[in-house]
């Protein structure tokens, strides 16, 4: 179960970033700030009498930056709300309070967080909009797992169907559901869809991971040692831009790990790149006394 709790955590703060910032551009203030430029073009040497004229355009520009404050400090309201909502879904639980920080919720079980945190995303998507809207209801989905499942999983179901970043972030969740229910067909085709995909958001060695584990519990031996090896080889063998080796990840290193139970010996064929030296030079750290 913790296991489990862990996995979905790591959702739950991955869709928190699944998108990039871009830069905030109004409709209405490339509209008025387009029809500046051809008043000004139009008044240009017509003298003081047209200055009358003005009074209505003025107002326009009042309201539209008005307007675009407004959408703004919106947006600042909305992912602040979301990320309180996040803290909530990610507080300590624990049953003896006194031990944790006093400054943060703690919850005494996983179900009380749950239903708190849905509380508080449900208000998010109700009064929000947009993208900020559609990751609240993400998080209730996840969220529901733990108090509702067969809730959270019907709308990991609806949400899944979504090319969006938070539709391919319900389709891993909802294959995990399926290899923990022991739909394991079920749980490799979603993950081969994600693996297909060229922006999975989820990144494809994870996906990957999860694929060949649930291989192996299929007894598909080949399938799965294949692609830990390719995840390790890769790993081990990769270096940075001044052609330095590269720590292997967590997810590559438990590649290996799983490898050597299905094949000792082809696991053998995986070197981990030695850690540099303190000093420089690129050599192995050796503590040992000579």
């Amino acid at each position: 179960m913790a296991r489990k709790k862990r996995r979905f955590e790591q959702l739950q703060a991955a869709a928190a970033t699944t998108q990039e910032k871009k830069k905030y551009t109004n409709p209405l203030q490339e509209q008025v700030t387009e029809r500046l430029e051809e008043a000004g073009k139009k008044l240009e040497g017509k003298g003081r009498s047209i200055l009358y004229g003005l009074g209505a355009l003025v107002v326009v520009i009042i309201l539209a930056f008005v307007f675009l404050k407004w959408s703004r400090s919106s947006e600042a309201a909305a992912q602040a709300a979301l990320g309180k909502a996040i803290e909530t879904s990610q507080a300590e639980v624990t049953e003896d309070a006194s031990t944790a920080d006093p400054t943060k919720k703690t919850f005494k079980s996983e179900k009380e967080r749950a239903d708190a945190a849905i509380a508080e995303f449900q208000a998010v998507a109700a009064k929000f909009g947009g993208d900020v809207s559609e990751k609240a209801k993400y998080f209730i989905a996840v969220n529901k797992l733990f108090s509702d499942r067969a809730a959270g999983i019907q709308e990991l179901e609806g949400l899944a169907n979504s090319n969006s970043n938070v539709g391919k972030l319900a389709k891993f969740a909802l294959a995990q559901t399926r290899v923990d229910d022991n739909r394991l067909d079920d749980g490799v085709a979603l993950y081969q869809e994600l693996a297909a995909m060229d922006n999975p958001v989820v990144a494809k060695d994870t996906i990957n991971f999860e694929l060949a584990k649930v291989y192996a519990k299929q007894d598909k031996k080949k399938e799965a040692a294949d692609i830990f090896f390719d995840i390790a080889k890769r790993a081990s063998e990769a270096k940075d831009l001044d052609g330095k080796p590269i720590p292997m990840t967590e997810t590559a290193t438990k590649s290996k790990d799983e490898l050597k139970k299905i094949d000792p010996e082809r696991a053998k064929e995986i070197v981990e790149p030695a850690p540099e030296s303190p000093m420089g030079g690129g050599m192995p750290v050796n503590l040992q006394p000579q």
